[in-house]
């Protein structure tokens, strides 16, 4: 079956950076609300969104909403922005990106830095540094000053196009996942414990949205889902490649924050195989997601795992995934979460 490609564009191109989820929220709940029994929204942000099983346990999946992004940290006297990251950045990506800056209205910005035709000889052989850039209004300061603060966020703009089986666009990481849940909650049709599906804020700044409802729900089982390294490309050696796209959905092991259980790796791989979806086996040794809030914060703990989506060119505005790697992911979630009841949990 296809995956549907405009509803992936419009999450994936939708603005929501660490703590600034609201747009993107918006989506989610216009979306489950049709496919769950109910929802809520905590404190934090995060969307809860409940669809009831038969059986008295509860099953917590997790997909952060936030992308990666930035904070106006600083106007200065020509109406230049210096900002802070809100997650991970290399800062080689920033050259040459247009940006929106949301304050009392939407601006676009472009990310500026030294000309090399002025660089010296040592800066032209220097890594780039995130001091080195700022971003370009092209407005004098008197007319940013009325639109934009200190603690305005700032996101990537780049649109979502499909190029062959995949498709490209920023923000893969995690929108693609935020698809993958709502569709898992659309598809889903036996599940026999309570599912909660939480669309969890602030997880590119350290896993915090989904800490605090894993707490508040308390799950007897848990799934992240996150996109994880493809680095299936020129110059990459086998030991380095973590998946590859195409390979199929990616069966979490460990990351730097989690080893998945191992019951459930196994439920994982079991379910995978009877229902020919294909599948990979995942370890990052750098990196976390959502599944370590899971598997951690319940009172006593939760049998964890992940279902994890490849992707090329991480963190950069031009993130790319297989659309059947996407589409293997919903069905493996989908039939997990529908035969959980199936598998002996003893430990053996």
């Amino acid at each position: 079956m296809p995956i549907n490609v405009n509803l992936l564009k419009e999450i994936c191109e939708i603005a929501g950076t660490s703590g600034f989820e609201q747009r993107i929220r918006e989506v989610v709940i216009r979306e489950i609300k049709p496919l769950v029994d109910s929802f809520s929204v905590d404190y934090m942000g995060n969307v809860i969104a409940v669809k009831k099983g038969k059986q008295d346990k509860k099953v917590m999946v997790a997909a952060h909403m936030d992308e990666i992004g930035f904070m106006v940290t600083h106007v200065d006297e020509n109406g230049f922005l210096r900002f802070h990251t809100l997650g991970g950045f290399d800062p080689k990506t920033l050259t040459a990106q247009r940006v929106s800056v949301h304050g009392k209205k939407d601006l676009v910005g472009v990310m500026g830095s030294k000309p090399i035709h002025i660089m010296t000889q040592e800066e032209k052989t220097k890594a780039a540094q995130l001091q080195d850039f700022y971003i370009d209004l092209g407005m004098p300061k008197e007319e940013v000053d009325k639109y934009i603060s200190v603690g305005n966020p700032i996101t990537r703009q780049r649109e979502l196009i499909e190029m062959g089986s995949c498709v490209n666009c920023k923000s893969i990481d995690n929108r693609v996942s935020v698809f993958i849940l709502i569709e898992t909650l659309r598809e889903m049709k036996n599940n026999p414990y309570d599912v909660y599906g939480v669309f969890t804020v602030q997880e590119e700044v350290g896993i915090r949205g989904a800490s605090v409802a894993a707490h508040h729900i308390g799950p007897d089982f848990g799934f992240g889902l996150d996109t994880t390294i493809a680095y299936d490309v020129p110059g990459a050696q086998p030991h380095e490649k973590v998946t590859k796209l195409g390979g199929g959905a990616a069966i979490k092991i460990m990351d730097s924050s989690t080893i998945c259980d191992y019951r459930m790796v196994e439920f994982m791989k079991k379910t995978a195989d009877q229902h020919k979806i294909k599948w990979q086996p995942e370890i990052l040794q750098a990196g976390g997601t959502d599944t370590a809030g899971i598997q951690r914060m319940s009172k006593t703990g939760s049998i964890a795992g992940a279902v994890s989506i490849p992707t090329r060119h991480i963190h950069q505005v031009i993130e790319m995934a297989d659309k059947n790697d996407i589409r293997a992911a919903i069905d493996l979630l989908t039939h997990c979460l529908e035969e959980l009841d199936h598998h002996d949990w003893s430990f053996a």
